[in-house]
């Protein structure tokens, strides 16, 4: 929800900060105070189009910005705008220069009045009197429907639920009523893949045959190497050491052997030596024994050691021929790596790539015939789901149509409401929420058509449109068994009480009340019967101070709240009568 607003050098606002809370917040005061300027503020910060013009007269920048609660939805989208999520709420900062230039920031860091308009609808829904910004336009309005009828359409299903579905989808088999959004969400990206897979088999035919004639040439280049393993080159080098330096390696090994075994004056000699005289001592000295074991030990790795390095030199082969040939060998292996890969490894991978990618080339009729079968299949599959899908809204539509009327109705309004749903199956229409098209028609007066909200109702009418149908959904719609979708979090309706009054303005504020017990609401009111409903109540006045006119807002204690709904009630005198009422309406109003 929206926790906090701030407004400076915008219009007539010096500085003005306001602390939301859940519920019904209201805003009220006189007619000029500023109400709707801080509504106007607020869908700025959802992406309204700015101008110098909110620049206060003398600044040389307006500044707004507000605090909301984060969601998973916005998290999401701010990741992938590449801003750092910061906490469990979102700062949102608007600058708009004198001059006309902007600047925008999301949790201090810079962004763009783009990013701002993918947030609205996670954050809040303005209703403001230009009725520009959060439009109920056709997304708007299917949100609503699917929202009365416990379809998920809004976001993608978890990994392991999109499979599940997926698997039952292939297989034919039916799904739950509930989960009609979810399928058609991943029928419609099975169509997609099926589609693309398609598209990249029908490339240019100039263009595959050049790609096959290079495939072919680099697989015969690394199949007439005939790498023996991904170890063959380290394995060569190895080799090519010891003849490089077989000489020196003979010298060495026949010295060793010399010094240990061989010469006059070896190792295992003088052991030998040494060992009859241990043992001539362990004859009349026990602890000599174990010295003459270990010395007989030493012995004998002496002896083992020398019969190693005198093999090791027999076997050295100084073939210059081998070196040569080696030396050739490794030189074919690094052409190959510099071309196809940093290791052996890599090589083979490269040559089974191509492979694969020329088999697939060969079989292509046969390829393409099969990914038109899937096509094909996932289409079927697409149209069946997205048929359940028209279903399960026009029978929910039919539900909601009727509820809304009422509501409306009750609302000062004498209207024929109606939610059209129109599949439109031709493909260019079909999308991961279906192929519906959603519509809300009224008629105003009676005998007229029925025609789309936008050419019909007026900013206030368009008010208590939304607020009766969003009051349908959460009233009328599933079970509390059934999973609810979230709904932006903040509701801000201005002036949506032009055109009532008496019982109408309550049965208004009665259902702005029951709607926000769900969501956080915001409403500019100039009604007593509707501001004695509020969970917190701001004041906006205006005053002058050395000679500028500034808008104030501040929270209303609980006992302030009476004197101004008596205000509202009587005027600029409040009377001990208009004060009564106003007690017993607030009293009633918690009622």
């Amino acid at each position: 929800m929206l926790l906090e607003l701030r407004a400076e050098n915008y219009a007539v606002i010096d500085h003005a900060v306001a602390t939301f809370g859940g519920g019904l917040n209201l805003l009220t005061g006189e007619t000029g105070a500023g109400k709707s300027i801080l509504v106007d503020a607020l869908a700025l910060l959802m992406g309204e189009r700015a101008t110098s013009d909110v620049v206060r007269h003398g600044a040389e920048k307006a500044v707004v910005s507000c605090v909301f609660e984060t969601t998973a939805g916005a998290e999401s989208i701010l990741e992938a705008n590449g801003i750092d999520v910061e906490g469990t709420e979102i700062l949102l900062r608007r600058e708009v220069s004198s001059g006309g230039k902007g600047r925008v920031f999301i949790n201090n860091q810079p962004a763009t009045v783009g990013v701002l308009r993918q947030l609205a609808p996670e954050l809040a829904l303005v209703h403001a009197q230009s009725e520009t910004l959060g439009a109920f336009d056709q997304a708007q309005q299917r949100g609503l429907l699917d929202r009365f009828a416990g379809i998920h359409t809004q976001n993608a299903p978890a990994p392991e639920a999109a499979q599940r579905i997926r698997e039952r989808l292939l297989a034919h088999k039916d799904l739950d009523k509930e989960q009609n959004g979810e399928a058609v969400f991943v029928a419609y990206h099975l169509w997609r893949q099926a589609r693309e897979a398609l598209d990249a088999l029908s490339t240019d035919e100039q263009e595959r045959l050049r790609m096959a004639d290079l495939w072919s040439f680099q697989r015969g280049e690394i199949l007439d190497a005939a790498i023996t393993g991904d170890t063959e080159d380290d394995d060569l080098e190895a080799e090519k050491r010891v003849l490089s330096n077989a000489e020196k390696l003979y010298t060495a090994a026949m010295s060793a052997s010399d010094l240990l075994y061989e010469g006059e004056a070896a190792a295992a000699t003088l052991l030998t030596s040494a060992q009859k005289q241990l043992d001539e001592l362990a004859k009349f000295e026990p602890k000599f024994v174990e010295h003459a074991s270990q010395l007989a030990n030493a012995r004998a790795t002496v002896e083992d050691i020398s019969s190693t390095v005198r093999d090791y030199a027999e076997n050295i082969n100084a073939s210059p021929e081998r070196l040569a040939e080696i030396e050739d060998r490794l030189a074919l292996l690094d052409r190959l790596k510099r071309k196809y890969g940093r290791t052996l490894l890599e090589v083979i991978q490269y040559g089974e790539e191509v492979t694969q990618k020329l088999a697939e080339i060969e079989n292509r009729d046969a390829m393409i015939a099969e990914a038109k079968q899937r096509v094909a299949d996932t289409e079927h599959i697409y149209t069946c789901v997205a048929q359940d899908l028209t279903e399960t809204r026009t029978s929910n539509a039919r539900r909601l149509e009727k509820l809304a009327e009422q509501q409306i109705n009750d609302l000062a309004m004498t209207v024929k409401f109606r939610v059209e749903v129109a599949p439109q199956k031709e493909q260019q229409f079909w999308t991961a929420t279906g192929w519906d098209h959603i519509e809300c028609l009224i008629a105003t007066n009676a005998g007229e058509p029925l025609k789309p909200l936008e050419e019909i109702a007026s900013g206030g009418e368009m008010s208590r449109v939304m607020l009766a149908l969003k009051v349908s959904v959460e009233e009328g719609g599933p079970g509390k068994t059934k999973r609810r979708i979230a709904l932006p979090r903040t509701l801000v309706f201005d002036e949506i009480d032009i055109g009532i009054g008496g019982r109408a303005a309550e049965a208004v504020g009665a259902k702005l009340k029951s709607l926000a017990a769900h969501q956080q609401v915001l409403c500019v009111t100039h009604l007593p019967q509707i501001a004695a409903f509020g969970n917190q109540h701001f004041l906006i006045s205006k005053t002058e101070k050395a000679g500028r006119t500034r808008t104030d807002i501040r929270q209303l204690k609980e006992e302030e709240r009476a004197l101004e709904v008596a205000r509202m009630l009587s005027g600029a005198t409040v009377t001990e009568t208009s004060l009564r009422h106003a007690e017993q309406m607030l009293k009633a109003s918690r009622s």
